[in-house]
């Protein structure tokens, strides 16, 4: 059995953690893990996640990075950290802190990974479809869709919801040199993450590979430390992502990076080599 490890990214986040929530839901799901990493908090965040690792009996763990470096830094240390201290059958991803998709968004993700053996990456969509409970401001749905049709061309991939807060991967020395250097991107690191495992994945049909999954419930939280200007940011942080990708610029070299034996990594490293010589 897959055991699935989501990241979850927690800034300054004292007063719109659900504790009891997380508690209920490591208590429930033993086949998924939880690393919460506090991203330098000046709140009581650091306090209140010790707490739940301590009450959660360390199911759910806790991961303290020394500064604040951004939702993209701490999403990859998480990932990392789960990368270098897990062996066996895992996937690991992540979701936001304030659940505006549950918890239990991680498993219908699994699903999808557990059913279709040839899929590698699953997005979360927030597409309302008839059934879902979908609840986000107009101005930010039609702004998502502009940004994700832009980010789809730069990738080359139809991708409907590039920056849902709800994503899953399957163990591969793909992701492991996507996640080898700290993002440029500081809002947008979801393309860049896909832009890196792509560079790096040798004859990978994405088209099979990546799969977006309609979530089945999401709600806007207020406080979210998003404001208007930074889609202007994350414009010029794709420009940059598109830069760097057609240019060859996330080819990591495979020889530098030590990969552990996990059950579920069959995934041929030669893109570096392939991709240099082309």
């Amino acid at each position: 059995m897959t055991t699935v490890h989501m990241v979850v990214p927690c800034y300054n986040e004292e007063k719109r953690l659900d504790r009891r929530r997380f508690l209920e839901f490591a208590a429930q799901h033993h086949d998924v893990r939880l690393t919460m990493v506090d991203d330098g908090s000046r709140d009581q965040t650091p306090a209140i996640l010790q707490e739940l690792q301590q009450q959660s009996h360390q199911r759910i763990q806790f991961l303290q990075c020394p500064e604040n470096g951004g939702k993209s830094e701490a999403v990859r240390r998480g990932m990392r950290h789960v990368l270098e201290t897990e062996t066996g059958d895992i996937a690991v991803g992540f979701i936001d802190a304030d659940l505006s998709a549950p918890l239990e968004s991680s498993l219908r993700l699994a699903s999808v990974l557990k059913n279709i053996p040839e899929v590698e990456i699953v997005f979360g969509s927030r597409f309302p479809l008839a059934g879902r409970n979908i609840q986000r401001h107009w101005a930010r749905k039609w702004l998502g869709f502009v940004f994700s049709s832009v980010a789809s061309s730069v990738i080359g991939l139809p991708l409907r919801d590039t920056q849902c807060g709800a994503k899953l991967f399957r163990v591969t020395p793909a992701l492991r040199l996507a996640l080898e250097q700290p993002f440029r991107s500081r809002w947008i690191f979801d393309v860049e993450l896909l832009g890196r495992y792509l560079a790096n994945s040798y004859q990978l049909d994405a088209r099979k590979a990546i799969y977006e999954f309609p979530l089945d419930q999401w709600r806007e939280i207020e406080g979210s430390k998003l404001k208007s200007t930074d889609f202007l940011r994350a414009i010029y942080e794709l420009g940059n992502i598109a830069w760097d990708y057609h240019r060859g610029n996330y080819v990591v070299d495979a020889a530098v990076v030590k990969f552990p034996e996990t059950a579920n990594e069959g995934h041929d490293v030669a893109a570096t080599d392939a991709r240099k010589s082309a």
